[in-house]
């Protein structure tokens, strides 16, 4: 249940986030807008690391490199996002992100790839990907 929260509040902050995002770019461009958002993240998330230190910070020599630059996916994030919002709108952009990442997700868990345990595909995760998709394609109509 926790970790259900814990996608919504994901889910409601990204929506938040890209809106925001997109009209700050439209004042200062998205490249300024998309350093802003990091600095700004970073602080925050630094603050909380100084508040919470619980000594695993240690570990990093144990985490491989590919890895550790995870967080550099945010910058493609966040100017993708506030790019499509404004060239095609909130909702759309939104539901176009939502099935790419789930898309993601299910080939991800699929395969097995970057230490995920590997999910057999049923017809029924198959079936429900090919409805997600053609509700955007409806959606777009």
């Amino acid at each position: 249940m926790k970790g259900a929260v814990f996608a919504l509040l994901g889910g409601l902050c990204i929506t938040m986030q890209g809106i925001f995002n997109a009209r700050m770019s439209g004042a200062i461009g998205g490249w300024h807008t998309t350093s802003i958002v990091h600095i700004v993240a970073f602080t925050i998330a630094m603050a909380i690391y100084m508040k919470e230190r619980d000594g695993k910070g240690k570990s990093f020599g144990q985490v491989p490199f590919l890895y550790l630059i995870g967080g550099s996916f945010g910058v493609v994030v966040v100017f993708s996002e506030l790019t499509a919002i404004h060239m095609i709108g909130p909702a759309s952009a939104i539901a176009i992100l939502l099935v790419a990442q789930i898309g993601t997700a299910f080939a991800i868990e699929s395969k097995g790839w970057f230490g995920e345990r590997k999910v057999p595909v049923t017809l029924r995760q198959g079936v429900g990907l090919i409805m997600m998709l053609a509700g955007v394609v409806l959606f777009q109509l």
